[in-house]
C-alpha cells in the first residue's frame, strides 16, 4: 500500500461514515455507510488507496458484528461516488503500482457483495465508472429519479472499468445493455444516462423520488429484507451465441468510432466476452492485468489532458470578459427558417425557456421551420425526455413571422441564413432598424468575417459570432468571435447565453473560417488534393484511419455537404493562396448536384469517380498523404497561434475534440503532432512544452 499512497499524496480522501439505521417494521439494523470527502457537490467523491482503505476498514468492523440485518451504502448530497481519483492515476509509473491500485479496488468493493447478510447501494446522485462499480457489487440498489449521470466513462479516458464493472454489468443486466454503458455511450461524446433510464435498464431495482429518496429505499430494503418483497431481474443467461453476436456488433461500433487506434475498448469488449464463463476471480486478475497495462500507456495521459480541458478550460474560456457586464435575455429572434435555424430556435426555447421567433420571406418556408420544432419536441415527449407540460409550453414559446417587426422587443437575435456577406449584411441592417440599441446582433457565419459584417451599422460593437457547429444538439462547441468593434457588454452576454445552452465556448479572433473550419479544410485540402492527382479515393479517404477520427475526410464531405466545403475553400485561398486550394473536381462535383462520392449502398458513386478520376495519374500513396496531411495541420496551427486566432494551443485542441471529433483519446491535436514528431519537423518546435500538459512527447 505505501507505494500507491505515495504517489496520491495530494487525495481528497472520500471518508466511509458509518451509522446504525433502525429499519422500518422491525426488520432490523442497517449499517449505513455515507461516501463523503468532506466537500459540497462541487468536488465529488473519489476514490484513492487512502479512501479505499478507509472504506475497508469500515467494512472490517461491519463484518464483525452479529447484528446486524443488512449494510447500505449511499453518498452525500447530490452525489454518490464518480469513480478513481484520475489526478493520482496518472502519475503511477511502474507496472506494480498499477496492478496494486486495480486489486485494492476489487478486494475492497467485492466484500460489500461477500458479506454475511444483504447489501444495498443506494444511489442518492451522480455515479460514474468506480461509483458505479461500488453499487454494481452490492446484492441489490435503488435509484433516485433524479441523478443526472450513471455512467461507465473509462474508455471515453482510454482505461477500462477496473473495479469489477467489466463482469459485474454484463451478468446484472445482459452483454447488450451492459456494452452500451461500457463502450457505445464513452464512445458517443462520452453520453449519460440519467436515474430513470438506469433504472429501466436494470442497473437498479427499485427507483424513487429525489425529495424523500433515503426514506423510501429503507423501507423498501426492509421489506426485502423480511422477505415481503421480492426482487425480480432478468434471468442471467450465458447463451453462447447471443452473448457472443452482443460483443461482435459492439466491436463493429468501435471499429467504426476508432479504427483500431485506441486499444481501450477493444480490451473492454475482450473482458466482457471472458465475463459470460469466468468466475470472480478469474475475471477480476483480468481486469487488473488490462487497467495496468492501460496506466502504462501514453493513451490515458492524453485522455485526462483533453479531459481537463472539457471539464476546465472550456467552462472558463480564456479572454471571457466579466461575467457581471452579461445583459439579460428575455427574447430570442432567429432570421431564416432552414434547417440550421429551425435547430437553434428548438435549443433556445429549451435552455432559456424564452419566446423565440423565427422570420422568413416565405411562408411555406417559415411554416416547415416552425413544424420542424414542434415535431421535435414531440419526438423528445414521446422518448419521455420532457413532460406534457414541458411540450405544451415549448411549443408556445416558438412562433414564426414574415416580418422582422417581430424582433422589436428581442435581446438577442442570431442570423443564419445563405453564407453570402452582402445578404448577411443587409440582413443586419433590417434587424438593427427594428430592434433596440442593446439587442446583441450574432452571426452563425462558418466562415465569413464578422468585423466586415458589421462595417456599415449603427452599433457595430454589439455584433459578435456565434459559430454551432450540426448537428446543434449533438456538438457541444460554440466559437464565440470578436470583431474588431465588438464591446465587452455584447461579447459577456454572448458567453453568458452559451452558458446557458449549456455550450462550451472557446473565443476566437475574427480570421477567416475561426478555428476548426480552418483546420478541417487545409485538413480536407490535402487529401482531395491528393485525389485530384491521381490517388483513388479509397486510398486516401482511408490513409488517416489510424488516428481514430470520427469519419474518413470523404464522409466528413459527404456529411456537410460539397457545396458548403466548396464555399469554405473558397474563402480560405482568398485569405491565403499559397496554402488552400480549390479544387475544380470538388467544384464540378457541386456543379453536377451529387451529394458526396459515395452512393447510398456506401459505394463510390460512379459518376463521382469519373469526376475525380486522373487518367495515367499517380498520386501520392496512403503513407504521403497522411504525411502531408498532419504535416499541412501542423503547419496551419503554429500560424494560427502566431496569428493569436485563440489564447493558446489549449484551446484549438477544445475546438478540435468538441466541434470536429477529433479523438479524446489522442489528448487533442497538439498533443499527438507533438508526440509524433510533425510539430518540430515541421515548426522546429513544440506546441506545448514539456510539463504544460500531462502528455508525454
Amino acid at each position: 500500500m505505501s507505494g500507491i499512497t505515495e504517489i496520491f499524496d495530494d487525495e481528497v480522501v472520500t471518508h466511509a461514515l458509518v451509522r446504525d439505521v433502525a429499519l422500518p417494521g422491525g426488520a432490523g439494523t442497517m449499517a449505513l455507510i455515507t461516501l463523503d470527502n468532506g466537500f459540497d457537490h462541487t468536488k465529488p467523491n473519489t476514490f484513492g488507496p487512502r479512501g479505499l482503505t478507509e472504506l475497508d476498514a469500515a467494512l472490517t468492523a461491519i463484518a464483525a458484528r452479529d447484528d446486524l440485518a443488512a449494510v447500505g451504502v449511499t453518498g452525500k448530497p447530490f452525489i454518490f461516488a464518480v469513480g478513481a481519483d484520475l489526478k493520482g492515476a496518472a502519475l503511477v509509473r511502474t507496472r506494480a503500482q498499477a496492478e496494486e491500485l486495480g486489486r485494492l479496488g476489487h478486494e475492497v468493493f467485492r466484500r460489500l457483495g461477500e458479506l454475511d447478510v444483504p447489501s444495498f447501494a443506494f444511489v442518492n446522485g451522480a455515479a460514474m465508472g468506480g461509483g458505479l462499480e461500488v453499487a454494481l457489487h452490492c446484492t441489490y440498489r435503488t435509484i433516485s429519479s433524479g441523478v443526472p449521470a450513471v455512467a461507465l466513462p473509462e474508455c471515453f479516458l482510454g482505461l477500462v472499468p477496473g473495479w469489477g464493472g467489466t463482469q459485474l454489468l454484463p451478468r446484472l443486466i445482459g452483454p447488450a445493455n451492459a456494452l452500451k454503458l461500457i463502450i457505445e455511450n464513452p464512445l458517443s461524446q462520452n453520453r449519460m444516462i440519467k436515474g430513470r433510464e438506469a433504472f429501466r435498464l436494470g442497473v437498479a431495482d427499485a427507483i424513487f423520488e429525489p425529495a424523500d429518496f433515503l426514506e423510501e429505499s429503507l423501507r423498501w430494503a426492509a421489506r426485502v429484507v423480511t422477505g415481503e418483497t421480492a426482487v425480480s431481474r432478468h434471468p442471467f443467461i450465458a447463451d453462447a451465441g447471443a452473448w457472443q453476436a452482443a460483443v461482435d456488433g459492439a466491436r463493429a461500433l468501435v471499429d467504426l468510432k476508432v479504427r483500431g487506434a485506441s486499444p481501450a475498448p477493444y480490451r473492454a469488449l475482450d473482458l466482457v466476452e471472458l465475463a459470460r464463463t469466468a468466475g470472480r476471480d478469474e475475471g477480476f486478475a483480468a481486469e487488473t492485468a488490462a487497467l495496468a497495462d492501460l496506466l502504462m500507456g501514453d493513451e490515458l495521459r492524453a485522455g485526462l489532458y483533453s479531459f481537463d480541458l472539457v471539464q476546465r478550460r472550456a467552462k472558463r474560456p480564456a479572454g471571457a470578459p466579466d461575467r457581471a457586464l452579461a445583459r439579460k435575455v428575455t427574447k430570442v429572434g432567429v432570421v431564416g427558417a432552414g434547417l440550421m435555424a429551425s435547430q437553434l430556435a428548438l435549443l433556445f426555447a429549451r435552455r432559456l425557456e424564452v419566446p423565440v421567433v423565427l422570420t422568413d420571406l416565405d411562408q411555406e418556408r417559415l411554416d416547415k421551420g416552425v413544424g420542424y420544432v414542434r415535431a421535435e419536441v414531440d419526438k423528445l415527449l414521446g422518448k419521455g425526455r420532457i413532460t406534457a407540460d414541458q411540450a405544451n409550453r415549448l411549443k408556445g414559446l416558438v412562433s414564426g413571422s414574415l416580418t422582422k417587426d417581430a424582433f422589436a422587443d428581442a435581446d438577442f437575435v442570431i442570423e443564419a441564413v445563405f453564407e453570402d456577406l452582402e445578404i448577411k449584411k443587409r440582413v443586419f441592417a433590417e434587424v438593427e432598424a427594428v430592434v433596440g440599441p442593446e439587442c446583441v446582433l450574432a452571426t452563425n457565419t462558418s466562415s465569413l468575417p464578422v468585423t466586415a459584417m458589421a462595417a456599415d451599422l449603427w452599433h457595430p460593437e454589439r455584433v459578435v459570432g456565434f459559430h454551432f457547429f450540426n448537428p446543434v444538439a449533438v456538438l457541444p462547441l460554440l466559437e464565440i468571435v470578436r470583431g474588431e468593434r465588438t464591446d465587452d457588454a455584447t461579447l459577456a452576454t454572448a458567453f453568458a447565453v452559451a452558458r446557458t445552452l449549456k455550450k462550451s465556448s472557446v473565443l476566437v479572433k475574427d480570421s477567416p473560417a475561426f478555428v476548426v473550419n480552418r483546420l478541417l479544410t487545409r485538413f480536407m485540402g490535402e487529401v482531395i488534393g491528393a485525389v485530384d492527382e491521381g490517388t483513388p479515393i479509397e486510398t486516401a479517404d482511408h490513409a488517416l484511419d489510424g488516428l481514430g477520427l470520427p469519419m474518413t475526410p470523404f464522409a466528413l464531405l459527404q456529411l456537410v455537404g460539397p457545396a458548403v466545403a466548396l464555399h469554405v475553400a473558397e474563402t480560405l485561398h482568398r485569405a491565403f493562396p499559397d496554402r488552400y486550394r480549390v479544387s475544380a473536381n470538388l467544384a464540378e462535383l457541386v456543379k453536377a448536384g451529387k451529394p458526396g462520392v459515395y452512393a447510398a449502398d456506401l459505394s463510390i458513386d460512379p459518376e463521382a469517380r469519373k469526376i475525380f478520376e486522373r487518367e495515367g495519374g499517380t498520386g501520392p500513396s496512403g503513407e504521403e498523404v497522411r504525411d502531408r496531411a498532419l504535416r499541412a495541420l501542423a503547419e496551419e496551427v503554429r500560424i494560427m497561434l502566431d496569428e493569436k486566432v485563440v489564447a493558446a494551443a489549449e484551446d484549438i485542441d477544445l475546438c478540435m475534440i468538441l466541434g470536429a471529433g477529433w479523438p479524446f483519446h489522442t489528448g487533442g491535436i497538439t498533443p499527438y503532432l507533438d508526440r509524433e514528431g510533425i510539430a518540430k519537423k515541421v515548426n522546429r518546435r513544440r506546441f506545448l512544452q514539456p510539463g504544460v500538459a500531462s502528455v508525454p512527447a
